[in-house]
């Protein structure tokens, strides 16, 4: 039979193990939260000089109304090192112009969101042209981003940036396309990290070993194979794609009777 002051260790050691166990649980369930370090790169601006539009989307697969009334003129096309394959689109990032005569004083800052491929122009120099060759990482920003932080005569200038916790209105939208057997999500108005790694959907009242995992088209969009039908509502489960990484399920946002061609908003974010 142990000592009382064995017990009295074995106790104290279970609930210090738990207070870690429960400690790393916490974290891992944490959203990306911290502004990562500054770093170098450069920054243009292009297409319509009021901000908006689809030219700011095309890429990700943001349209001109999601882009109005998601992002306004905050927004920028990425260079492939930063565009990732597409698991960039929706991620935010702080920038502010570092080492011009073009900046304007006191060099304030913008925080843009990923929106666009700002693709490579082989045909020219990296340092004449072709701004968004990699390995650049570079920032084609819509014009009132750019403004704020240097006049539009500079036409390119160095920045200083970092990637920052999106702050968003609401929780995850969700645009629907494709039909009841293929259906294609777009998810967009992501907080936290802006960006999701893994998407999975069920028919509302199913198991959740029902759930049918989708993979990533391109940019914001999933496409789920799996006859779901509309006679149920869906439930959408995603996982973030930056680290930490943490899981949120959206049960409340795509109602029965759910058609393509339409977006739905759910309460849930990555908060």
């Amino acid at each position: 039979m142990a000592t009382p002051a064995i017990v009295v260790l074995v106790m104290a050691a279970a609930a210090t193990a738990a207070q870690l166990a429960s400690a790393y649980y916490h974290q891992q369930q944490q959203p990306f939260q911290q502004a990562s370090q500054w770093q170098d790169g450069s920054a243009t601006f292009y297409g319509d000089d009021s901000g908006l539009g689809a030219d700011f989307g095309g890429a990700c697969g943001f349209g001109a109304s999601d882009i109005l009334s998601l992002y306004s003129t905050y927004t920028a096309a990425l260079s492939t090192p930063l565009f990732s394959q597409g698991n960039g689109c929706g991620q935010c990032y702080e920038i502010r112009c570092a080492g011009s005569r073009w900046c304007n004083p006191g060099s304030p800052s913008v925080v843009v969101t990923g929106t666009n491929l700002c693709p490579p122009n082989w045909y020219l120099p990296s340092d004449n042209g072709g701004w968004c060759n990699p390995p650049r990482q570079h920032f084609d920003m819509a014009p009132p981003s750019f403004y704020r932080l240097a006049q539009r005569v500079a036409g390119i200038i160095p920045v200083q940036f970092r990637r920052v916790p999106c702050q968003r209105a609401g929780g995850v939208r969700l645009c629907l396309q494709g039909n009841y057997y293929w259906l294609l999500v777009y998810v967009m108005n992501v907080a936290g990290g802006g960006d999701v790694g893994d998407l999975a959907v069920k028919r509302a009242g199913d198991p959740d070993c029902n759930y049918l995992h989708a993979t990533h088209n391109w940019g914001i969009t999933y496409q789920v194979f799996g006859a779901l039908g509309n006679a149920q509502g869906l439930v959408v489960r995603m996982t973030s794609y930056s680290s930490p990484q943490q899981t949120v399920v959206v049960d409340d946002a795509i109602p029965a009777g759910w058609t393509t061609g339409l977006c739905y908003q759910g309460s849930n974010n990555f908060y």
